[in-house]
């Protein structure tokens, strides 16, 4: 059975629907710094348990040195079984309403990207305050994972339903992860309807593991310019080496 974004983002925030929400788990191992030859970048890294022997990666990095109380933009580099994870959503806010989401999934060789936005029950809007730029490399795929490494600009600040939000650089974050197996009905678009979520989890992402201090320079060599930022899209994926 498919089902809308919004139904899907309904049934992750505890919302009646026909179907009932599975049970959200909560289980990560802890972080560890991570640095990736391809980019250049040292990243966090968090392997996040979904099943009894299942992880997904979830690496970011930061900005060095960002003044207390400004926003800044974060780096994400995700892995995850192609067999298992057809389509993957992380929450910047640890919840699935009034807070970031980002929702990636293959397209071929390609990847695409969705930033979106929900408030209860509904589909969830796109969130043009979130931009999406995926860098030159770090983009890989081949018979058994997928990986995409995205800058994103509007992930780390917002307006909740309790106020302003703004993520620390020097702290850790609570983000929630969902996805399913089932690929999206149409893989090329960023709006795609989505098959309802397999589960859920919840974890923590420890942003201060992966302070990068020549951040700007870094995404230069990895094609994206100083304050660059693209809207949603895709990109084509190299093999895993």
């Amino acid at each position: 059975m498919r089902c809308t974004l919004g139904l899907v983002w309904a049934s992750l925030s505890g919302l009646a629907l026909s179907k009932p929400a599975p049970k959200a788990n909560n289980a990560a191992i802890a972080a560890a710094a991570y640095f990736d030859q391809e980019t250049g970048f040292t990243f966090s890294e968090t392997k996040v348990q979904y099943t009894l022997s299942n992880t997904v990666t979830v690496r970011t990095a930061v900005p060095q040195g960002v003044p207390a109380g400004q926003p800044f933009d974060i780096v994400i580099q995700f892995v995850a079984e192609s067999s298992r994870v057809a389509w993957a959503g992380l929450a910047f806010g640890g919840n699935m309403v009034r807070n970031p989401l980002v929702v990636g999934y293959m397209n071929g060789q390609k990847a695409t990207l969705g930033g979106r936005w929900a408030t209860g029950h509904s589909t969830p809007q796109p969130y043009p305050t979130a931009q999406f730029t995926l860098l030159s490399a770090g983009q890989k795929s081949n018979a058994t994972h997928w990986q995409y490494t995205v800058k994103c600009t509007g992930c780390t600040s917002w307006t909740g339903s309790s106020g302003n939000v703004r993520l620390s650089p020097t702290g850790s974050a609570s983000w929630a992860f969902a996805w399913s197996p089932t690929r999206p009905s149409q893989p090329s678009s960023p709006t795609s309807s989505i098959p309802m979520h397999e589960n859920f989890v919840y974890f923590r992402q420890d942003l201060a593991a992966g302070a990068n201090a020549n951040f700007v320079d870094l995404l230069g060599r990895n094609g994206i310019s100083d304050g660059g930022s693209g809207g949603n899209g895709s990109v084509v994926f190299e093999d895993f080496v």
